[in-house]
């Protein structure tokens, strides 16, 4: 599994010893309401933690943690995903994800940590293209979107809401 190192972060393959950080990070209502609109519980977390662990034995790819290099902090999580979510309009291609705990929103981690990972799907995966959906009220995370690239290209209904879908073209690899 891969391990990608920034200037000043490391992104590493969701562990299970990434439990006790990402309870928390699932328990902020600030983190989450733009993603689900509350919380989740430990046994939630759980579930996600396990069904990331299996994304990489399935797919080679998925969640990867954020920490900073220096003292090792956790940050949040970017990932290439694959959930075949039940969204209308489907996905057709890799998911990008992401999210940074509050604490260090407004620091460029986010936009470092999904400038590598996107590095790395142009490098390994070969796709031409990667999508993403955005709560519409989610303006930071629309900028950061923009910043590395990507476009709106249609309006989608998931989980009775209304998401914003986007795409970027791969900038090296694939043709």
């Amino acid at each position: 599994m891969t391990v990608l190192t920034t200037e000043r972060l490391i992104l590493s393959p969701v562990a299970v010893s990434d439990y006790d950080d990402l309870c928390a990070l699932w328990a902020n209502p600030t983190f989450t309401q733009y993603i689900m609109g509350q919380g989740l519980s430990a046994e939630d977390v759980w579930f996600r933690l396990l069904r990331d662990l299996g994304h990489w034995q399935a797919k080679g790819y998925g969640n990867w943690s954020v920490r900073l290099r220096d003292g090792g902090a956790y940050v949040g999580s970017v990932g290439v995903l694959d959930y075949h979510r039940d969204l209308d309009p489907p996905f057709d291609a890799p998911e990008l994800g992401w999210g940074v705990a509050p604490a260090f929103q407004g620091q460029g981690y986010a936009a470092e940590a999904l400038t590598a990972a996107l590095a790395w799907v142009d490098d390994e995966l070969n796709a031409p293209r990667t999508v993403c959906m955005i709560s519409p009220d989610n303006a930071a995370s629309h900028r950061l979107a923009a910043r590395v690239g990507y476009r709106p290209y249609a309006e989608g209904a998931y989980k009775g809401g209304t998401v914003q879908l986007l795409d970027r073209r791969a900038t090296r690899g694939s043709t």
